[in-house]
């Protein structure tokens, strides 16, 4: 086996969430170790890459989906069954599927095509779904594989245990180029464009409005500090991000019916503003001009955008449970919260708002590189393709060749 590997690195979306970031940063990082590696995303009509990559990326096109969630959500796996065997057939030595659609599609496939190549599975974090069939897609889409994989110490236990499946620990990494302490100036043009060039005392939040990140509890703390807390009378709470393919409208009635019994206003100049998704560039220059990222998730995979705040020399509020707890614990700038307690949430953020802000990113920030998660994962592939050779006798030259020949596999 050589050292250099052809990969396909399967994400769910063209959008800025954690997982096509994850994706992105990750593939930049086997990259840059020599590896031929190939991003493979669904794009809707219209739709692109939300940023530039150093890799080779390859959209399949999807039509527009219609119907509730479970509706689109067949509809994406089936627009990935058809689609991804033209771009798979003999160009990977193994495939790595970040998410859900994916893995169903994957699954699949290894039905039809017994010589499709290894395909491994990240595991970010479990959803709880009410739907059964979202629930039977969610476990199916690591079934099916090869190996998994997850970002935390806590999902991996928590697929030991609810599972009895042995996951791999591959820790999430921060782009120190991007996420850098620096001078509010320098992102002048960034914050102009967004209408936060002022001095306003800012509270900024990333993901958008939904129960896992415990979006309403943090906005009923947020108000009460500026009802009660002179220091906070004119703060500002900022919430970027939110593009997601799950249905999160009950999460955003529970914010309005919280933003009429607080008495506060939304949008541009107002106590509350929501950014929507942002430029790529614009989010380490809200980082840098926030006062503290607030984080009080109930439920995460890694929480990872903590540590990028970390790394611009931002506070940080996190909850005070796994997986935080696993890599924060005794970081500077680090405030903490029970997160189903909204008076914790709002002292958590009194604290975090006095802390100094720090002039370079903290140890944390350096031990969670994408360089060695790169490595790992490049370990972790090797011995998942060595395992492989050992069941099937198949080499890396024998699969391409067959990846060449086979799955033709009909629409």
């Amino acid at each position: 086996m050589t050292n250099s590997l052809r990969i396909a690195l399967l994400t769910h979306s063209v959008l800025p969430r954690g997982g096509v970031v994850h994706t992105l940063e990750l593939a930049e990082a086997l990259h840059a170790r020599g590896h031929a590696v190939t991003v493979l995303a669904p794009a809707e009509p219209g739709q692109r890459l939300f940023r530039r990559t150093s890799c080779e990326v390859a959209l399949l096109p999807l039509p527009e989906v219609t119907g509730d969630l479970v509706q689109q959500v067949g509809q994406r796996i089936a627009g990935l069954e058809r689609g991804l065997p033209a771009l798979l057939r003999g160009r990977f030595d193994l495939l790595h599927a970040q998410d859900s659609l994916s893995g169903n599609a994957l699954a699949t496939l290894r039905r039809r095509c017994a010589d499709l190549p290894a395909w491994v599975r990240t595991v970010h974090h479990l959803d709880s779904f009410a739907q059964p069939q979202l629930a039977d897609w969610q476990r199916r889409a690591w079934q099916a594989a090869d190996a998994v994989a997850c970002v935390s110490d806590t999902w991996c236990e928590c697929l030991l245990r609810e599972h009895g499946l042995r996951a791999a620990r591959m820790f999430n990494g921060v782009n120190l180029d991007r996420f850098r302490p620096g001078p509010v100036a320098r992102d002048a043009a960034q914050l102009a464009a967004l209408g936060l060039l002022d001095d306003t005392p800012i509270c900024l939040a990333v993901g958008g409005v939904e129960q896992r990140k415990n979006s309403v509890r943090l906005l009923q703390a947020f108000g009460a500090l500026r009802a009660n807390d002179p220091a906070w009378a004119d703060a500002r709470l900022v919430i970027a991000g939110g593009a997601s393919l799950l249905d999160h409208s009950s999460a955003l009635r529970g914010w309005q019916a919280a933003l009429a019994a607080l008495g506060l206003g939304e949008g541009p100049g107002e106590p509350v503003q929501r950014l929507g998704a942002v430029a790529d560039a614009a989010l380490p220059a809200l980082m840098r001009r926030a006062r503290l990222l607030a984080m009080p998730s109930l439920v995460e995979g890694f929480g990872l955008v903590a540590l990028e705040a970390l790394a611009c020399g931002t506070p940080v509020l996190v909850s005070r449970r796994a997986p935080f707890t696993e890599h924060l614990a005794g970081a500077p700038a680090v405030a903490w919260c029970e997160p189903e307690d909204v008076g914790s949430i709002a002292r958590g953020l009194q604290q975090a708002a006095l802390a100094q802000r720090l002039h370079q990113p903290p140890p944390v920030c350096l031990a969670h590189s994408w360089a060695r998660s790169a490595a790992l994962h490049q370990g972790w592939y090797q011995r998942v393709l060595q395992r492989r050779v050992l069941r099937t006798g198949v080499s890396r030259a024998d699969q391409a060749e067959r990846d060449a020949q086979s799955c033709d596999i009909p629409s």
